[in-house]
This record gives C-alpha cells, structure tokens and sequence, in this order.
C-alpha cells in the first residue's frame, strides 16, 4: 500500500474485524457501508490476497486478515493513545475500555467501581465482555480482563479489584430443609441434592469444604445443573426450594437476613483470594489507567 490513506484504511479495516461487520463498523466509524467495503477491497487489491470471507450473514477474517488484524492492533491502540494524550492534556480522558470477566464479579463487585468510574470520567465508553474461562485478552481485543489469582499468566499485570478473600458458603431454602433436613458434616451432603455449575464443554464445579483442618471434595447428587456463565441465577432456584446452592457468600447476606435461604454447614466454608485486573505491561492505555486508579481507591476505601 502506498497511497497517503493507508493508515487510515488499516484503522477501518481492523475495525471491520472488531466490530464484526460493515456495518457495525460503519456505526462505530460514522462512514458510509460502501466506503467501508471499497476500501477493504482496494487493501485486499493491493496486497494481493483476501483479508475477509464474506457472506449474506457474517464477515470473517482470512488467515492473512487474521494475521494483520493481530498486528496492527496493538499499533493502533498506541497511536489512538497517543492522539488522545497529546490533544487533552492529563485531566480529560476519553476513548474506550474493553474488559473480559467472569460471571462472578458482575451482581455485586463491578457495578460501584463503573459507578465511581463514570463519575471521574463521563466520557469513556466502557464494553464488558463475560467469559469464564482462561481467555488471552490481548488476542480477544481486549484492554484488561479480570479472574482470580490461581490462573493468571505469570507476564501479567495485576491489582486487587475486590475483596481480598472470599468465602463459598452452603445455603438452602426453608421447604428444602423440612423436607431433606439439616446436612450434620460435609459427607453428608453426598446424600443431598444440589445445584452444580458446569464449565463451557468441561467438569462440573467441584465442591470443596473444610474439615478438620484439611480441605475435602464431596460430590452431592447433581439434580440441576447450570452453565457456569449463569452463575448469578443459581440463588433464584435456591429461593424457590430447589436444592442446596454453593455461591459466594456475599451474595447470600442479604438471603441469610431476610431468612429466605439458611446457611448449610457454616463452619466447613471454604475461603479463597479474590480476584484480579490483570492487563499486559508492555501496553497500558488512558482509560484503563483510570480505571486501575479507581480499583486501587476502591481498595483502600
């Protein structure tokens, strides 16, 4: 390519393979479908080889358009970074924040840091993408993602974006306890029916509890079991009776005081560390700066 544009055409061209489309990038972009597709073909012309598989329904990348995609992302990134830096000076940040999360971070730990986010910076658009499973944010296009510490890559930034221990806690209704009864040690629950998360094409989530001292794993009868992607819906089966759920003992306070559901078992709860922002070091933009100053306000509130 050896046209003045040809910056610009590689800026469409990987927004095409973001956004996922002509015309989601023609809305992120305020251009016009046909400008978009001209200048794919006219890149596709010059270089010699097809970058986008194209049908009535979707649009995919070549391996070659896969190849540049993955290349020029990260230079991209730079020079919007760059851009945003040299026009607004420190105090004003602008532009886009992408994070990959987990399931478990979204009822309760994310919604007060966006709250306190937004506020200091009304002008970023932030994109939350969920995901449960080990994901290499860099090649999904993403800024930052956040998981807990035991399966963070080691080349990784990270910083504390919750509580720093959580507990797993039991919990039941009240009709499910009259009609099973109160489970007296962790093996007992073996005889006991449950709600089981299972990965994306993986194992079920397993149970794991304290017992004198050491950490055991029981398998309770799994008579309904959810994606793990739907982690958050597993106390409204709990609520309506249907078996005895393992959560995230935050999420169960406010059950507990209502008496809505009832703690199973309290002293055998399990604790782990809480979870991480994890980004690359190499790379950091504006948006996800602030976004990582306000994780470390939070906590220290």
């Amino acid at each position: 390519m050896q046209n003045n544009g040809s910056l610009d055409d590689l800026a469409i061209f990987h927004t095409v393979v973001r956004e996922g489309g002509f015309r989601a990038a023609s809305r992120r972009l305020g251009l016009a479908p046909s400008k978009i597709s001209t200048t794919v073909a006219r890149m596709e012309a010059t270089l010699g080889v097809p970058l986008l598989r194209r049908t009535t329904r979707s649009v995919s990348t070549t391996d070659a358009g896969r190849t540049l995609a993955d290349r020029i992302g990260p230079l991209l990134a730079g020079l919007d970074a760059a851009r945003v830096e040299a026009a607004e000076g420190a105090e004003r940040v602008t532009g886009r924040l992408k994070l990959n999360v987990p399931g478990a971070v979204m009822p309760d730990m994310l919604p007060p840091l966006f709250a306190a986010f937004h506020a200091r910076h009304p002008e970023v658009e932030v994109e939350i993408v969920v995901e449960n499973g080990i994901v290499d944010i860099v090649a999904a296009g993403c800024d930052a993602g956040i998981r807990y510490e035991d399966i963070l890559a080691q080349d990784m930034v990270s910083v504390p974006v919750g509580p720093r221990v959580q507990q797993i806690a039991l919990a039941a209704a009240p009709d499910y306890l009259r009609a099973q009864g109160m489970p007296a040690t962790p093996r007992d629950l073996t005889e006991h029916q449950a709600i089981r998360y299972r990965l994306p094409d993986g194992p079920l989530l397993p149970w794991q509890l304290v017992e004198d001292g050491r950490t055991i794993t029981v398998e309770p009868i799994p008579r309904l079991i959810l994606g793990v992607n739907a982690i958050d819906t597993g106390l409204g089966f709990a609520r309506a009776g249907i078996d005895i759920v393992a959560t995230f003992r935050n999420w169960l306070e406010e059950d507990f005081a209502a008496g809505t559901l009832i703690s199973v078992l309290p002293e055998s709860w399990p604790s782990r560390s809480g979870p991480r922002l994890y980004y690359p070091s190499r790379h950091t933009p504006r948006p996800l700066r602030a976004f990582i100053e306000v994780c470390r306000d939070h906590d220290k509130s």
